[in-house]
């Protein structure tokens, strides 16, 4: 009697879980995961780093537009843990963008493309594809086929 209580259990919990949808935490937690990557990327100091250069001065593009570039990183990071641990948790929708944006953010002069990696490599028989080399390191633009 009890398997039978726990196996309907469990399917009560899992149609629930049907029902409503996972788009919401999903949506969340993925958007946690890509702000909390801002340690590895560095785009949001880079972006104010460039922009303090243009509407600034180059004089305080590496004073200035550092430290508030840092800041802003780190900013991104915390609303990224946050919203990693309140992923299963509503409300859904992204927080504090009057600050950030809801997405991570990448210089003008610089627009992400996917790895060159066999994983996304769509011409495999000639051993090559398209794609960032090395998109982890600071001004790397090389890439295999520039547009």
């Amino acid at each position: 009697m009890n398997t039978r209580m726990a196996l309907l259990a469990a399917l009560a919990c899992a149609g629930a879980l049907l029902g409503s949808g996972c788009a919401g935490p999903e949506q969340k937690l993925g958007r946690g995961l890509r702000n909390t990557g801002e340690l590895l990327r560095w785009g949001e100091m880079r972006r104010t780093v460039e922009q303090t250069a243009l509407f600034d001065s180059p004089d305080q593009a590496y004073t200035t537009g550092l430290v508030r570039g840092f800041n802003r990183s780190m900013a991104r990071v915390g609303i990224g843990l946050y919203e990693i641990v309140t992923s299963p948790f509503p409300p859904y929708g992204p927080v504090a963008t009057t600050y950030l944006n809801p997405e991570p953010v990448y210089p003008d002069n610089y627009t992400p493309d996917i790895l060159a990696v066999p994983e996304f490599e769509s011409a495999t028989e000639l051993g090559f594809s398209g794609g960032d080399v090395a998109p982890m390191f600071p001004n790397s633009r090389f890439k295999i086929f520039d547009r």
